[in-house]
């Protein structure tokens, strides 16, 4: 009797554990653990789970494509990722030409701004035309930099053949424009950037707008970029806001994933902005959520996001 007691009491308490986790689990890609993808889906992860009672595992990947991929073979049901990455697994474009069109993941929401920076120490850069027959880091060949710097040198009027072009890592490009190595470096990350910083800090570096007719054109041609500005004295010594564009750190969701759990995750991180404690989350809003996404949402997401009078399209 003592057996079947405690064997009953065992039992209530696990229907009590599941029913307040909700039952359910899921598994986050990110990004390296060094990284704002990872720390910030860490936060997500836990917010998500106190929220709205979904526990989610947070893993360490290579970043937005490994995630995409990590989606549509199972291994993952949410993750973070580059707006514009996720525009070329849609359209099976660019880095995704080998593997096609991918239609294994829907768009929770935009999370903050992935500003494409251009940076020198030359005084006669003072916008991206005068790129032209420089030394520029256009980061490593195929990667998400690259393309965005592909992208705003073509709105430019210019083709990788009219720069020097340099493939690049942050890091390297830092040290090589302190250097005197390089003319300018495209770097693509949130601001601030620590490679940015330590540039502004030791040396005399300075931001190129781009913007007006660049970043017209360049959101016409492909609109999972927005204009964004960089703040007076996000870096020392920057006396002026500069203006630029961007691309989003946005996370998706696998299609598998059902409409009252993606509801209730999309509702409890764009209700509850001022809980999630990283300083990312200043960026969270509805507009920045919907905006710049060529990827369909969730209707879980779409169903929160018409609650707040905004129509998204959805599949």
């Amino acid at each position: 009797m003592k057996r079947i007691l405690s064997f009953l009491i065992v039992a209530v308490m696990l229907v009590v554990t599941l029913a307040s986790c909700g039952g359910n689990t899921m598994t986050m890609g990110t990004g390296g653990t060094a990284g704002t993808y990872y720390a910030y889906g860490g936060v997500l992860g836990n917010h998500i789970k106190s929220t709205a009672g979904i526990t989610v595992n947070v893993v360490s990947t290579d970043g937005s494509k490994a995630n995409i991929l990590g989606i549509d073979a199972g291994n993952y049901q949410l993750a973070t990722v580059q707006s514009d990455v996720m525009a070329y697994a849609y359209a099976g474009t660019r880095s995704f030409a080998t593997e096609g069109k991918l239609d294994s993941f829907r768009v929770i929401g935009g999370l903050y701004a992935e500003a494409v920076q251009l940076v020198t120490m030359d005084e006669n850069i003072k916008s991206v035309s005068d790129l032209a027959g420089k030394k520029v880091s256009i980061g490593a060949s195929g990667s998400g930099v690259y393309f965005n710097a592909i992208d705003v040198l073509t709105a430019a009027g210019l083709t990788e053949n009219d720069i020097q072009p340099q493939y690049q890592s942050f890091a390297d490009s830092a040290d090589a424009l302190k250097d005197g190595k390089i003319d300018a470096a495209f770097i693509v990350a949130g601001a601030p950037t620590p490679a940015i910083q330590e540039l502004f800090t030791s040396s005399s570096a300075y931001l190129v707008p781009i913007d007006g007719e660049i970043a017209d054109k360049l959101m016409e041609s492909s609109p999972y970029y927005t204009t964004y500005e960089i703040e007076k004295d996000t870096y020392k010594g920057q006396s002026e806001a500069v203006t630029t564009v961007t691309v989003k750190a946005t996370l998706i969701v696998s299609t598998s994933a059902s409409e009252e759990d993606v509801y209730n995750i999309t509702k409890a991180i764009f209700d509850n902005t001022d809980s999630i404690a990283h300083d990312k989350a200043k960026e969270l809003s509805l507009e920045n959520a919907t905006s710049g996404m060529t990827a369909p949402f969730h209707k879980g997401a779409a169903k929160y996001f018409a609650e707040k009078n905004i129509t998204v399209e959805s599949k």
